[in-house]
């Protein structure tokens, strides 16, 4: 057992005196430490004993060796038999740190194989295991909870030894590494002393648990009472607008979202019952001479000297008196005079965006009442003109990332397909990257049609900081890469794409195509190119996808294999669908065989694969040319075999909703907002620049409805069109095309 009058030490490599690896745990009383360290010169070695080991022997090995360790992180380390684990998590404190906030009663989840289970600390300790030498160390013991009950392997028994009380397989004993709080513990006395920056301060969102029930809330003030810290906080889920209390927080909390925190001599007070819809983030508007002006709260408190509950607000437009100073005192940082400080009372919802959205009303960025589950619903049609046209409008390019700034406004300016991965429930560790793509640059683009380039980096700093890429902020990344990260490595988004290939089913989250080098396609549209890739590969569709993320056929950013491609307003994947009734091509009646045979055959059109019913299979296969062909029975569902097409087959379609272009290694979109043909908009977040070295990027968002113009056009006339002489930027959309983004109107509200 550890000692409380022991300090304790991990080799941090193999010694001089070959005793102990790198990774062993080894101490020494406090007192012996302290004795040698008052030497002058102080010791380059010390007398350490190595855990487990039998013979308490002390060995001299050198102080540069041994990392430091607290009695709790020797105790949670020594639990993994591997030593060089040990050394890896011991450098890695940050998951360390987390598991000694951990307490029985914290609500967690636990890797067991390649699953993450949720469940509620029961156990923290030592359990037993005879053939373990030297002795394990701490263990925790999990029950698992609501779907995951029953995917343990253990009742809570180990040795015949009952460690803590549960269902058969709804337990698991796991070392420290497999276990995330749900919520990291921030506010606990222990990890407030470790770590300054983990305290929360008055404006931060938080979420937090009572009782194992999940509470959202702001903190208003932050003290410490006669050892017991005190937390303030206005929560979002009960309908009182007054404070709740909480005391003696030991229970898992996590700041969702933070300010600057304010300075040490003001006091933040609990808002007023007739603005309690107003917090932290919240748009507004104020009148003032001039007339309304509009912002966002930045800051809500009680200056020194000040009897009123003052808000300060970072303004649309430079109608403020500073840059968030008031007083000679800093409160938030914006652009001069975009700040305006004014009473709380004062302050209204902003009129602009109160708008209901499918029961939930749009009043703050925050969360606490935006758009549907904490988004802002994207710019209709109606509101392009008014939000995202003009200059300083969309996302600001900042070095090296128009493939983030192109990528993130083609999803998320004027569709909600992938709104899910804004709001679904991540781990600790990746939350603050899920707030600042929901916070900073999805619900800004939407309200204010802007996204400052500081923003963008502050993005590509949380990528590069999780280790997916030393890089991230220094180079430019396919946006493929920067996609595939966030939604899989970061969110974890169910995959959008299932591929059915040999009865097997593949997962992902975009689809290369590739191409036969035999294919006959000189001008091709989306939908011929997708079905050759499809013939190809021997692929099908499992299910209709709800975003379909389609690269183009080309290698790498320079050579491209077509000079144009047309673009396919719609993407038919009934025909490529594993599953599910079919028409034949011919007489529209209940297709029954495929031939892959026929899909070349230049009688037949580029467009479509080959399918017939059994009676024009017959007719065409008849001929001499076609007798050679395999045709290959459909996957047909029971019982249309007995009724045959009685109706017309209701088609599955998706609609084109954004392309990004890429042309002399620089990426741009075009995104389709409305169902008219002229319903398109161009977006550049590095259209200009103002400044050299020291100055800035200016996005720019412009309609472009030549391009309906030429979507109207016939493959003879677009195939007679000279690119340098289209109109607009007409000729970037058909000749730089990157990446196309479908959407299914169906799909997306069940995914």
């Amino acid at each position: 057992m550890t000692s409380p009058n022991n300090l304790y030490f991990i080799l941090t490599r193999t010694s001089e005196c070959r005793v102990g690896s790198a990774g062993c745990i080894c101490y020494m009383s406090e007192a012996k430490h302290r004795s040698l360290t008052r030497r002058s010169p102080p010791p380059t070695k010390l007398p350490v004993c190595f855990w487990g080991s039998s013979l308490f022997l002390d060995y001299d090995i050198e102080v540069s060796s041994l990392g430091e360790l607290s009695a709790e992180e020797a105790e949670l380390l020594q639990a993994l038999p591997d030593k060089q684990e040990r050394l890896h998590w011991f450098q890695e404190r940050e998951v360390l740190q987390a598991a000694r906030g951990l307490t029985v009663g914290s609500a967690v989840t636990v890797l067991q194989g390649k699953e993450r289970l949720r469940g509620i600390v029961r156990f923290v300790g030592r359990i037993p295991i005879s053939y373990s030498s030297p002795p394990p160390g701490w263990f925790f013991g999990i029950e698992l909870q609501g779907e995951d009950r029953g995917k343990g392997d253990t009742d809570g028994i180990c040795q015949n030894k009952t460690i803590f009380p549960c269902a058969k397989d709804c337990g698991v004993f796991a070392e420290f590494h497999r276990v995330r709080p749900v919520a990291p513990s921030s506010l606990s006395p222990s990890s407030r002393k470790h770590s300054e920056t983990d305290e929360v301060a008055p404006g931060d969102r938080v979420t937090y648990f009572v009782e194992d029930k999940c509470q959202h809330g702001m903190v208003l003030h932050v003290k410490e009472k006669d050892g017991e810290h005190c937390v303030r906080i206005s929560t979002v889920s009960n309908p009182s607008p007054f404070p709740t209390f909480v005391r003696n927080l030991t229970f898992p909390f996590t700041v969702v979202y933070r300010l600057t925190p304010e300075s040490k001599d003001t006091e933040t007070t609990p808002v007023e019952k007739d603005c309690a819809d107003l917090s932290l983030n919240s748009v507004v508007e104020v009148t003032l001479a001039k007339g309304t002006s509009y912002g966002i709260i930045r800051w809500i408190g009680t200056p020194q000297g000040c009897p009123d509950t003052m808000a300060g607000l970072e303004l649309d437009e430079p109608d403020g008196v500073s840059d968030g100073t008031f007083k000679g005192k800093r409160f938030f940082d914006c652009a001069p005079k975009k700040a305006l400080f004014v009473k709380l009372r004062s302050c209204r919802p902003d009129s602009r965006f109160q708008s209901t959205v499918c029961g939930f009303t749009c009043l703050s960025l925050s969360g606490h009442s935006t758009g549907m589950l904490g988004t802002v619903p994207p710019v209709g049609t109606e509101q392009v003109s008014h939000i995202l046209i003009g200059r300083m409008k969309g996302i600001q390019g900042h070095y090296n990332s128009c493939y983030m700034d192109a990528a993130l406004f083609s999803l998320f300016s004027c569709s909600s397909v992938l709104d899910a991965m804004l709001f679904k429930p991540t781990e600790p560790q990746d939350a603050p990257i899920q707030s600042t793509l929901l916070n900073d640059i999805v619900n800004p683009l939407r309200i204010k049609g802007f996204v400052e380039g500081r923003h963008i980096m502050k993005l590509r700093q949380q990528l590069q900081s999780h280790g997916y890429s030393k890089s991230f902020t220094t180079d430019e990344k396919d946006p493929e890469e920067f996609l595939t990260v966030i939604m899989h490595h970061i969110l974890a988004l169910d995959p959008l794409l299932k591929l059915s290939m040999g009865g097997k089913v593949q997962e992902s989250y975009c689809y290369q195509i590739f191409l036969d080098q035999n294919h006959s396609l000189v001008l091709p549209t989306v939908q011929q190119l997708l079905e050759h890739s499809f013939h190809h590969a021997g692929l099908k569709l499992a299910e209709v996808p709800p975003c379909f993320i389609l690269q183009m056929p080309r290698f790498g950013k320079k050579f491209k294999m077509f000079d144009r491609i047309i673009p396919s307003l719609e993407l038919d994947v009934t025909n490529l669908l594993s599953e599910g009734p079919q028409q034949c091509m011919l007489c529209g009646d209940l297709a029954q065989a495929e031939c892959t045979d026929c899909f070349k055959d230049p009688i037949f059109s580029q467009t479509g694969f080959k399918i017939f019913c059994q009676k024009c299979s017959s007719q065409v296969h008849a001929h001499p040319q076609r007798r050679s062909h395999q045709p290959v029975a459909l996957d047909i569902p029971r019982g249309y075999m007995s009724h045959g097409m009685t109706h017309t087959l209701i088609r599955d379609k998706l609609e084109l909703f954004a392309v990004l272009c890429i042309e002399t290694s620089h990426y741009v979109s075009f995104i389709k907002h409305g169902p008219n043909s002229q319903d398109w908009i161009f977006f550049d977040s590095m259209a200009d620049r103002q400044g050299e070295k020291d100055g800035f990027n200016i996005p720019e968002v412009h309609a472009c409805p030549e391009v309906g113009m030429y979507l109207e056009m016939s493959p003879m006339e677009l195939a007679n069109q000279v690119p340098r002489d289209m109109k607009g930027v007409a000729k970037r959309l058909f000749c730089d095309a990157y990446m196309y983004l479908y959407q299914s109107p169906n799909m997306c509200l069940y995914r």
